[in-house]
């Protein structure tokens, strides 16, 4: 059987940079930080005060008190953008589609917001347990495609992929993979995360894995300069909506790019640390291309997985250069969580968008707060340091890596 071919068709983004895609696509094309000072909660006692949040958020701009009050912050999110990417594709549901219609959804971690809540009450109680009848729906991570899947009676695949940091490229591949294997004929795909947090932040600065300059949010998120000290957490979601081509072109639906490649690999190495060769890294990036039956030298911009963190960085290049040999120095790589931030389960929905965006515009995102050369990375590479810049991309690779060692890579092509 002839595995069908997978566009997208719609894209929404509420971010560190922008509370819809086209203010996020100005600010990420500008290279604007979305770090500042945490409003959240009191930061007095933690080592990290910062953090990329979602900026001038109410839900009762998108809600009513009501409903806002039954989903933690990470399904509101969710909601948001994917409402967006759904009329931004124009999908109209009836009966005699609605089957064919499925959502897949990534998060990290989920509701931690409502669980520090209802258990953080109950600690400090008499011991009676009060809790929100809503606790576990508003918890658990799967919460997030039932919602979207009954606002729009959308009754095809639906479930919630949970791979750390990569979750949301794990959704992206697999809507892929039921599109093309003919199991749905479109998909509402992404992540949202929303762990800014005491538990979420605390929890990071206990494993050293966050930035703790303080004195300088704006420029905290700096992949591959010599400085970088560990990322800077951010929030939000993504989501775009995969469908299958002929299905797209019969109804009329603009296309913004094709999907052409999916894979994945584990390190089998350490829980939190990557391989320092690069081993899974190489792997996944070797799966994607064969899977979308393209060479090295067809790939023109890369969104590196790029956290801002010593070893991160440093083994995301050693496998780049592995995978692609001599064509490495005509790609461009960059990395837009230096200006939005880690989205953990999120980032790879973001980071697909970013793809996306860079094809329409035959422009590369930059990489910012770049000031200190690390003799240690290859500098012949272009990084994209600090500005975007203009060039043919016909192809774009998107790397995200989680925790347990999850490797995830897509490929997005410019649509033929």
């Amino acid at each position: 059987m002839q595995n069908r071919r997978v566009v997208i068709t719609g894209m929404g983004a509420l971010t560190p940079l922008g509370n819809t895609l086209n203010e996020f696509s100005t600010n990420l094309f500008n290279g604007l930080s979305g770090a500042d000072l945490i409003t959240r909660f009191d930061t007095s006692k933690f080592k990290t005060k910062f953090a990329c949040e979602v900026k001038n958020y109410d839900p009762l701009n998108y809600f009513d008190r009501k409903e806002a009050r039954k989903m933690d912050l990470f399904t509101q999110f969710a909601m948001v953008a994917s409402e967006e990417a759904i009329i931004d594709a124009n999908i109209k549901v009836n009966e005699t589609n609605a089957d064919r219609i499925g959502v897949i959804w990534g998060s990290g971690i989920g509701g931690i917001t409502t669980f520090e809540q209802e258990v953080g009450g109950f600690a400090m109680g008499d011991g009676t347990p009060r809790f929100n009848p809503f606790f576990i729906p508003k918890m658990i991570v799967d919460i997030c495609s039932g919602y979207i899947s009954i606002k729009h009676g959308f009754r095809g695949p639906n479930f919630v992929t949970v791979s750390a940091c990569g979750s949301s490229t794990n959704a992206i591949i697999d809507a892929y993979n039921y599109i093309r294997l003919n199991q749905a004929d479109i998909i509402v795909s992404g992540g949202s995360e929303a762990a800014i947090t005491s538990a979420g932040i605390g929890g990071f600065n206990a494993i050293k894995a966050l930035s703790t300059r303080n004195d300088d949010p704006k420029t905290a998120s700096r992949p591959f300069d010599k400085d970088r000290d560990g990322f800077v957490m951010g929030e939000g979601s993504g989501a775009l909506i995969l469908e299958e081509y002929e299905h797209a072109k019969k109804r009329g639906a603009k296309i913004y790019a094709e999907v052409c490649g999916g894979g994945m690999s584990a390190d089998a190495y350490h829980i939190t640390a990557p391989h320092p060769e690069g081993e899974g890294a190489i792997v996944v990036m070797k799966n994607t291309l064969k899977d979308a039956n393209m060479q090295p030298h067809e790939i023109d911009y890369i969104n590196v997985h790029g956290t801002s963190t010593s070893l991160g960085d440093a083994s995301e290049v050693v496998a780049i250069k592995k995978v692609f040999e001599d064509h490495s120095y005509n790609l461009n790589l960059s990395s837009t969580k230096s200006m939005t931030g880690h989205l953990l389960g999120a980032a790879g929905a973001i980071e697909a968008i970013s793809c996306v965006l860079a094809i329409e515009k035959q422009m590369v995102p930059p990489t910012i707060n770049h000031s200190t050369v690390d003799e240690d990375l290859d500098q012949k590479i272009n990084y994209t340091f600090n500005q975007s810049q203009s060039r043919t991309i016909n192809a774009a690779l998107s790397n995200t890596f989680g925790f347990g060692g999850h490797n995830f890579s897509a490929i997005f092509k410019k649509f033929d």
